[in-house]
């Protein structure tokens, strides 16, 4: 169920994917975003379609859901999740520090520890514990993150937020997460 936490118009972004080098950073920017959005099963196989173009998938993830920032990590091989791509307005200092994640920490560890969605009408003002502090500096209120899940093992976490408060419906959790089954499947 959707609350009635708060309207903001959404602008625009940029998406940024990390590139095999670390070092590296591509940057696309991405147009204003709109008040429309494509059915659900559109959005499912733009992003089956969209491959691995993580920078794709994000914009339209955020575009269909009408939120301005997001990240994508992948479980890696040390246990830890490493940053894939981002979009939005996400603070250079606070990327560094995202890049990799220990799971059970913060929200994506937290929703790949849990194979459970952390669903927070306002990360700004959160008393659940489940917000890192650091998390703050995006700006961002109402986010969402889901486990990518193959199977029952979940191998990432697909995070988005948007700079007004909001709760993802259920319909909404159940979307995301078909759209985080797809990217574990690659």
């Amino acid at each position: 169920m959707i609350t009635a936490c708060g309207v903001s118009k959404a602008g625009a972004r940029s998406s940024r994917v990390l590139s095999p080098n670390p070092s590296v950073w591509e940057n696309e920017n991405l147009p204003e975003l709109g008040s429309t959005t494509m059915p659900n099963h559109t959005l499912l196989e733009a992003v089956r379609e969209a491959a691995d173009d993580y920078a794709k998938i994000l914009d339209l993830t955020l575009s269909h859901f009408d939120v301005e920032t997001g990240t994508l990590h992948e479980l890696g091989p040390d246990g830890l999740l490493h940053l894939k791509s981002w979009a939005g307005g996400i603070p250079d200092p606070l990327l560094d520090v995202i890049r990799t994640i220990p799971v059970g920490k913060g929200i994506a560890g937290l929703a790949v520890d849990r194979k459970e969605a952390v669903n927070l009408c306002n990360l700004q003002n959160d008393t659940s514990g489940d917000v890192r502090p650091r998390a703050r500096e995006t700006g961002a209120q109402g986010s969402i993150c889901v486990p990518l899940m193959r199977g029952d093992d979940a191998v990432g976490a697909l995070g988005i937020a948007t700079r007004r408060e909001r709760d993802f419906s259920g319909e909404e959790i159940e979307l995301l997460m078909q759209v985080g089954r797809i990217l574990a499947s690659r």
